[in-house]
């Protein structure tokens, strides 16, 4: 098992697992697989581990399915390259223990599983991102760890709403690829990964 990262000592833990900077923690509890929207939004735009909550180095890595590479982003924020093999270990949908997305989002519910009983409190209002719903009781992706180097950090904007970022671009030089989880792939998809590895091998 992986050690917890120097860059993560002092964040806080729940079951003894590091609770990432960008997950949803709610009434004191770490909604793992839940992602705090400002968190992230914050991550993406200061260029901030999605783990650690530090911001990133020279390099970076970048969480990349099948999918990502047609819409050309990672909708994830980035990782430290330190902390990318403790994630790799620990997270159920890249070590391999989670063999499907949920069946239905945290937040269809209560965040962290946690009955609510701030009538203020945002969270039964706050809907679950659509990428989540979509996959929701899908199999689960081949996972990928594409390294770049941050001079080459490019933010995708969404759609009519470009002061938000979807995800970060793909269309930039890959120093590293690293496969983190294998899936069988759809013919589709195999030769849509096919065709970039050609791109980016040069062929």
């Amino acid at each position: 098992m992986h050690a917890i990262p120097q860059r993560c000592a002092r964040r806080p833990l729940a079951g003894g697992l590091v609770v990432p900077y960008v997950t949803l923690v709610h009434g004191g509890h770490a909604a793992f697989g839940a992602l705090d929207a400002d968190r992230a939004l914050d991550a993406f735009r200061l260029r901030l581990c999605q783990i650690c909550g530090q911001r990133l180095d020279e390099r970076c890595y970048l969480i990349v399915r099948p999918a990502d590479v047609v819409k050309g982003c990672s909708p994830e924020p980035a990782l430290h390259p330190e902390c990318l093999p403790y994630t790799a270990a620990r997270c159920p949908m890249l070590n391999g223990t989670a063999t499907h997305y949920r069946r239905s989002p945290v937040l269809a519910r209560h965040p962290a599983g946690q009955p609510c009983t701030d009538p203020s409190c945002p969270c039964p209002a706050r809907p679950p991102d659509d990428g989540h719903s979509a996959r929701s009781g899908s199999p689960a992706d081949r996972y990928e760890a594409w390294m770049i180097h941050t001079v080459n950090y490019r933010l995708v904007p969404t759609p009519g709403r470009p002061d938000v970022p979807s995800g970060i671009s793909l269309d930039v030089p890959i120093l590293r690829r690293r496969v983190l989880r294998t899936a069988t792939l759809t013919p589709d998809q195999q030769h849509l990964m096919e065709l970039w590895n050609n791109l980016m091998n040069g062929a």
